[in-house]
């Protein structure tokens, strides 16, 4: 499999104004070292023991994004490096990272995950609940974490229309969180949606980062 092919390719038709975060979950550290000596640095891993083992392993300047479902247990071993947590789906979480950052003595970004998909097994919280959270008394309270954006995953599915609709909803909800309660912050401009199967459908709708593994290190390995 020729890794450079695959990135030069996506890298040649990604919009500038959209990231792309190269999932290396499942993936051995020979192959993301390919990636890496061709230069790129940002990759997204879903198991935060997994994520622990490669940042201690693996060159010093990758940038490190958490995209899968984050359990508050787990949040200790990725707090004192993780650059973006993609999948906070609970003020429970939210809390638990923002007690390990303090420990830590940083601050972490982190996305909302917005739930639009039909499947109920996907993660995520509904448009409402997240701005119940931000009006809460008790959001302004933490200091150490930094909310930049909207994460979601659509629904599995080949109907292209179905999952234009559900992107079109996370970034309805981006508008409205930005327009009522972000205006002022040039920081929340993260738009992460987009795998795969769907990220061209997510560009269209909006899309600043996209979290592509099979398109970029060929078949994901089943563990």
């Amino acid at each position: 499999m020729d890794i450079k092919t695959n990135f030069d390719k996506v890298i040649e038709n990604l919009p500038k104004t959209v990231e792309l975060v190269a999932v290396s979950k499942t993936k051995p550290n020979e192959l993301i070292m390919q990636a890496y000596n061709l230069g790129y640095r940002v990759f997204g891993e879903n198991k935060a023991q997994e994520l622990k083992r490669k940042y201690e392993e693996l060159p010093k300047d990758i940038i490190w994004h958490m995209i899968g479902h984050l359990q508050t247990n787990k949040v200790k071993y990725i707090a004192p490096f993780v650059k973006l947590i993609h999948a906070v789906d609970s003020f429970k979480l939210l809390k638990t990272i923002n007690k390990e950052a303090v420990k830590n003595k940083r601050v972490i970004n982190y996305l909302f995950q917005l739930h639009v998909a039909e499947e109920q097994t996907k993660f995520g919280l509904t448009c409402n609940e997240i701005e119940t959270i931000i009006n809460s008394d008790e959001f302004l309270t933490l200091k150490n974490v930094n909310l930049v954006g909207l994460m979601a995953m659509a629904t599995n599915s080949t109907n292209e229309k179905l999952i234009s609709n559900e992107f079109d909803d996370v970034k309805n909800c981006f508008n409205m969180l930005k327009n009522n309660f972000f205006k002022e912050k040039s920081d929340f401009k993260v738009l992460s949606t987009g795998m795969s199967q769907d990220y061209q459908i997510a560009i269209k709708a909006g899309s600043t980062m996209v979290r592509l593994g099979s398109t970029l290190f060929g078949p994901r390995n089943i563990v």
